[in-house]
């Protein structure tokens, strides 16, 4: 799991985590890119709470194991792709 703005950083566009949403919500599904393993600052869902995104994203970690509790991952579940 990883936030918009740690991939942003990763693919050399600091300051860009808006970019990284943007492109997540206008690629392919055919991309079959893994989504749901962004998460906003501070690991939170960035999707509305009573959304059909939201719930399906929670489902999605939940099923891979990551705690989701109140809308939010663990920061220790969190990994910043900017790192060697």
């Amino acid at each position: 799991v990883s936030t918009y703005g740690a991939v942003a950083r990763a693919a050399g566009l600091p300051g860009r985590a808006r970019q990284t949403g943007y492109a997540l919500r206008v690629a392919p599904p055919s991309l079959k890119l893994p989504w749901h393993r962004v998460v906003g600052a501070g690991g939170r869902i960035a999707f509305p709470k009573s959304s059909r995104a939201h719930a399906e994203q929670a489902r999605r970690l939940r099923a891979e194991g990551v705690a989701v509790r109140a809308g939010r991952v663990a920061a220790s579940a969190i990994t910043d792709l900017a790192e060697p």
